[in-house]
Formats: structure tokens, C-alpha cells, sequence
């Protein structure tokens, strides 16, 4: 900077200026030998620029309006225009504004005090403008840039939060629709054991085994959901493979196990067996009909339940749920609080379909719209 300030110093002294100074025509003595204020002191002026330069972070407006106003004495146009940059890109706009209207409004009125406006004080104006100008476009193109830098970065970070928040959803409904329907028939078995405690030895090792096979699916089932909490989101950095989710191939499975707990269920499908619904439309069927089944289990329990699948590619698939309603309700009967259906509902949208259910003539039903691409 010191060079820099000494080489302005230099060139403005054979004539060559970066911006128009007052006292130019006319001499201000300092000493009886004749030293002028705009040619004494070069170091002086040097040093002082150098100590405003060194404030210049803390007090930016105060610096750039001292070196744009010490401009119009001494060659120091190079430390303003480091000064007006320092405000352009650290402040607000509305300052950066206020800051290159004075350094603009200060070229005219040397012209002005000065009374000159022949080539030399012209050519100094309009280099002095271009100084102020291209250093306040300079540091607000920086300023500029670091804002969207720092925008994208809280856009990125947000986006991250999102994601997550939708993956604990994805598994919140992932753990309610596996647990509920395994903790539900684990809870009909327990609950005939302590109700005929004199049963059969026979039916009560059934029971028994009903309770155990069911309690131990439920701890698998809860490890591969919980699974997907230590699974990376790169599919190339996976420690292993994803543990196989149930699709319509496994309703047959799913109903036997409902009428192994005493369910009445009874399944009525016409499908076009080929080609097959994609894998989420197929896992969303299923994880619907396991759904309705456990929610029949709990407030209708003894009750019918009808199940109807029907679709043909191209055409999507309709699946229609509907149980008996015992009443009255008993006063044991376990009140839900709804959030399997939103659930469900909310499955039935991210597949392209939608869900609708609801009490009518004794009768619950829940019926599904589903694509089926062709």
C-alpha cells in the first residue's frame, strides 16, 4: 500500500491524477521555505493512510469518507478506493449508496472551487469516477456473491432437515403399520389365555405359541425398521441390502395369520396378473389391507371383515375394506386416535391415489383409488 500510495504520490506530481484535488493552481506555505500543502509531507500523508486503512474493518464509513475527503488534498486515491470497496462489501446497501454519492458529489465541486475544467482536470474527474464507481461495483459483486454462497449453504442445510424429517415420518408409519399388527395379535392370544385360564392344555400351547412366534416377529420387525436408522442415504455405501418389504404376494400370508388369531376375513381379488403394479403400489396395497385388519381387530373384534381387490393395468387398482360394527361398542374396546388411517391416507396420495373411509349403516369401509401403470 505504501508503494502504491508513493507511486500515486509521484504521477500526480508530472500531471497524472486519479482524482481532481482543490489547491492545485495555487500554493498553501507550511514553512517559510515554501512548502505547499499538496506537494509537503508525502510521508506523512503515506502514514496516514496507512493507520485509516487499519480501521478500515471496524470503522469502514468513517475511513472511506476521511480517504475519499483526503482525495481531494493528496493522491491517496488508491487507500479510498480500497476503503470504498470495504464498505460496498461489508455494508448495507443504503450506506454503500450514501458512501458513492459523496465520493461522486466531491469530483464537481473541486472542479468548482478549483475553476478549472480544461483536459487534464476533466480526465482527472472522470478517473476519479471510474475509481468510486468500479470499487463500490466491485465490492457489492462480492458482497453479492457471499450472500448467495451463504443462502445456498442455508438452503442446503434446510433441504438436509426436510429430508430428515421426512425419512422419521417414513419410519414413524413404517414402525405403527408392523408393530400395531403384530402387538394387536399378540394382544388377542394373551388376552384369551387370562380370560379361559381353564382351557385345554392343548388350545393353550397353541396360545402360547401364538403369543411367542408373534412377540418374536415383532422384535424382528422392529430391528428392520429400525435398520433404516443406521442405512447411509448413498445406496453405493449401504453395509448391506435392504431387508425385502411385503408386496401383494404376501397378502395371502397376512390373511392366514389374521385367521390363525380367529379373524373372519374374506378375500375376493380380480387381478390382471401381468404386469404386476409397481413395487411401491403394490407395498401400499398391502400395508392398507394389514392396516384395516388391525384396526377391525381392535374396535371390531369377532366382526366380518370383506376385502375386494380389482384392477387391471391402465385402469388402477380399487381396494375396498369393509367390517361390521358391533354395537354397542363394548366399553374394553381400545379408542384409537386416528393417526393409522391419516397414515394411510397419506401413503395412498404419495402413490398418485387416494383414500377414503368411514361409518355407515353399521358398517366401516375404507376404500382406495390406486394408479396401475400400463
Amino acid at each position: 500500500m505504501a508503494a502504491t500510495a508513493v507511486s500515486a504520490l509521484y504521477a500526480d506530481r508530472a500531471g497524472l491524477r486519479l482524482y481532481p484535488h482543490v489547491f492545485t493552481s495555487r500554493q498553501v506555505d507550511l514553512a517559510p521555505g515554501g512548502t505547499s500543502l499538496y506537494l509537503g509531507a508525502p510521508l506523512l500523508s503515506v502514514l496516514l493512510v496507512g493507520v485509516l486503512l487499519w480501521w478500515r474493518r471496524s470503522r469502514p464509513v468513517v475511513v472511506a469518507v476521511a480517504l475519499v475527503g483526503l482525495c481531494t488534498l493528496f493522491p491517496v486515491a488508491p487507500a479510498a478506493a480500497i476503503a470504498l470497496f470495504t464498505v460496498a462489501s461489508r455494508c448495507d446497501t443504503r450506506t454503500s449508496r450514501v458512501i458513492t454519492a459523496v465520493g461522486l458529489l466531491l469530483i464537481p465541486l473541486c472542479l468548482a472551487v478549483e475553476g478549472a475544467f480544461d483536459a487534464p482536470h476533466m480526465a482527472a474527474a472522470i478517473s476519479g469516477a471510474l475509481v468510486v464507481l468500479g470499487s463500490v461495483g466491485w465490492g457489492l459483486f462480492l458482497r453479492t456473491m457471499r450472500e448467495r454462497a451463504l443462502r445456498a449453504e442455508r438452503e442446503s442445510e434446510l433441504n438436509a432437515v426436510q429430508a430428515r424429517l421426512r425419512e422419521r415420518e417414513a419410519i414413524a408409519r413404517e414402525m405403527h403399520d408392523v408393530l400395531a399388527h403384530r402387538l394387536s395379535l399378540l394382544s388377542v392370544h394373551a388376552g384369551a389365555l387370562t380370560f379361559h385360564p381353564h382351557a385345554p392344555a392343548e388350545q393353550i400351547r397353541q396360545a402360547a405359541e401364538v403369543v411367542a412366534v408373534s412377540a418374536r416377529r415383532a422384535v424382528e420387525d422392529l430391528r428392520q425398521v429400525l435398520g433404516v436408522l443406521r442405512t447411509p442415504l448413498d445406496p453405493d455405501t449401504t453395509g448391506g441390502a435392504e431387508p425385502p418389504q411385503p408386496t401383494l404376494g404376501d397378502l395371502e400370508h397376512l390373511l392366514t395369520e389374521n385367521r390363525g388369531a380367529g379373524m373372519d376375513v374374506e378375500m375376493d381379488m380380480r387381478l390382471t396378473r401381468a404386469p404386476q403394479p409397481d413395487d411401491f403400489t403394490s407395498r401400499t396395497v398391502y400395508r392398507i389391507v394389514q392396516e384395516a385388519l388391525t384396526n377391525a381387530r381392535k374396535h371390531a373384534p369377532g366382526e366380518k371383515v370383506w376385502i375386494t381387490l380389482a384392477g387391471a393395468p391402465g385402469e388402477g387398482l380399487t381396494l375396498e375394506i369393509v367390517n361390521t360394527l358391533r354395537e354397542p361398542m363394548p366399553r374394553s374396546a381400545p379408542v384409537g386416535t386416528g393417526l393409522g388411517l391419516i397414515g394411510l391416507a397419506e401413503r395412498a396420495a404419495l402413490a398418485g391415489g387416494q383414500l377414503t373411509h368411514g361409518a355407515e349403516a353399521g358398517r366401516f369401509s375404507v376404500l382406495a383409488h390406486l394408479p396401475w401403470a400400463a
